[in-house]
């Protein structure tokens, strides 16, 4: 099990206040609750033992990551999917609109960490805090992007099958 120990995370781990959700509508009515705080979505996958599952994503730009919500993200499914096994936790990067700055500079922090280069980028890890250390441990489980699938209107299939892949697997990676 490999764990990356990242200690400027804790300074904006400590400064996140609690920031409010977002949601996804999906088309029969179900909702989506996105987390933009790390500290929050933390909170929430130590009291459930779930993963985080954090989508980079451009809100108002990305062509790719709309087109990821719409054939994935929006899909009951995913929605059910998501429900029972992962926190969700978007890191926006967006161009026209300002993010408070304690977001925006955790999103760039994760965005570094994970050496996010392209969007829709999504990680799934764990997170553990070392109160002695005032170190945070990410164990990376994996990522994924838009699906490749291998007709139109399979996207969600593909995706969720590759992210239960990383889950089963709980393999870490060498690098996040």
């Amino acid at each position: 099990m490999k764990k990356w120990v990242f200690s400027f995370l804790i300074v904006f781990l400590a400064f996140i206040s609690k920031a409010q959700d977002t949601s996804v509508q999906s088309s029969q009515n179900e909702v989506l609750h996105w987390h933009s705080s790390v500290t929050e979505a933390y909170d929430l996958s130590k009291a459930s033992g779930k993963p985080i599952f954090a989508f980079f994503t451009g809100s108002d730009w990305c062509g790719w990551c709309h087109k990821l919500q719409r054939e994935v993200f929006a899909k009951p499914a995913f929605v059910e999917w998501a429900d029972k096994n992962v926190v969700l936790l978007e890191l926006d990067f967006p161009r026209r609109k300002q993010l408070a700055p304690e977001i925006a500079q955790q999103n760039n922090e994760l965005q570094q960490v994970f050496r996010v280069g392209g969007f829709p980028t999504i990680w799934m890890f764990y997170l553990e805090r070392d109160e002695v250390a005032k170190k945070i441990n990410i164990s990376a489980l994996g990522s994924l992007g838009y699906p490749q699938a291998p007709e139109p209107g399979k996207e969600e299939v593909s995706f969720l099958a590759t992210a239960n892949r990383i889950l089963a697997t709980g393999k870490k990676t060498s690098q996040p």
